[in-house]
């Protein structure tokens, strides 16, 4: 099991930036996608952004205008890079892993889970 532990969130302003990270106790064995996910209250969690052990990303919607997700592989860290953040990006952050290459946003499929880290975006 891998254990996934983020960090970066915070309370900012509209339009500001913020960079979250997830610090794994090691990446999976290939092949995986690892991804950010979002939970507003009251909604469902939702995907945000991925990237697979081959190197490809994909992004929910137009997100990719605004975020992007990278992967530092000696530090074992996976980054999500926000910009231009809007009150609608307020809500709790986690990143997560599951096996294979193939992308999708189903949470069942994604088998470990960091705590995550609020993000809260004042307009």
């Amino acid at each position: 099991q891998v254990q996934l532990l983020e960090s970066g969130g915070g309370s900012v302003q509209a339009g500001e930036s913020l960079r979250l990270a997830c610090v794994f106790s090691q990446f999976p064995d290939s092949p995986y996608c690892i991804a950010w996910f979002r939970q507003a209250p009251g909604k469902e969690r939702e995907g945000v952004a991925q990237l697979n052990s081959a190197g490809s990303t994909f992004y929910r919607g137009t997100l990719k205008e605004r975020f992007t997700i990278s992967k530092d592989n000696a530090k074992q860290t996976l980054y999500l890079q926000m910009t231009n953040l809007k009150a609608e990006d307020t809500a709790m952050y986690y990143c997560a892993v599951k096996r294979g290459l193939t992308f999708n946003w189903l949470v069942p499929s994604f088998t470990d889970w960091g705590q995550g880290t609020q993000v809260t975006v004042s307009s």
